[in-house]
């Protein structure tokens, strides 16, 4: 079994043990589920914030990016365990966090983080992706800053129309893990 095998049979076991759940649950959309997954449970952890960071920089490394970033709160943890292991690896790659709103104060940014430059190449991440509505919220503020897209990568795509959201912004959505796979276990 290869590192990145091996990373990411971890990193599922864990997700499975400690935030997946079965039971009814509301979601943001507001739609009922039979089951609910809080990454964050794992991504705010040492190892699952080292392994999300680990398994995000193998899906990117050959796509030569000037930042990685998401949206508030489900991206958060993986942006900086991301920020920091590719530093240690001796490639850094900046990092971004994107507000729901810009703030009210200040320099009313909604993009936080190292200023980059207009037209720099970035991918999004997230924990969840279920409907993609923060994806695509995140790929409209990107491209109205002048950002170019290379991508979403999400841990978990839930299937409930995430990829047809992202993809008709003209990006594509990767997932480590399909929610058949947390179902069928």
């Amino acid at each position: 079994m290869s590192d990145i095998q091996t990373d990411k049979k971890r990193l599922f076991d864990i997700l499975l043990k400690d935030a997946f759940a079965k039971g009814k649950f509301i979601l943001s959309s507001g739609k009922e589920s039979n089951y609910y997954l809080d990454a964050r449970k794992v991504t705010l952890t040492p190892e699952g914030a080292y392994l999300s960071a680990k398994i995000i920089l193998g899906m990117a490394k050959d796509k030569n990016v000037d930042a990685i970033g998401g949206p508030t709160l489900g991206a958060d943890p993986m942006v900086g365990a991301v920020a920091s292991l590719s530093f240690e690896q001796g490639n850094p790659v900046n990092s971004f966090i994107i507000r729901k709103a810009p703030k009210a104060h200040g320099k009313q940014q909604q993009i936080e983080g190292p200023l980059l430059k207009k037209g720099a190449k970035v991918i999004l991440i997230d924990d969840v992706a279920t409907t993609g509505k923060a994806f695509v919220q995140s790929i409209e503020v990107m491209k109205k800053e002048g950002f170019e897209l290379d991508g979403c990568i999400c841990l978990v795509d839930r299937k409930e129309g995430a990829t047809e959201a992202v993809e008709a912004l003209g990006c594509t959505l990767s997932a480590v893990f399909d929610i058949a796979e947390f179902l069928n276990a």
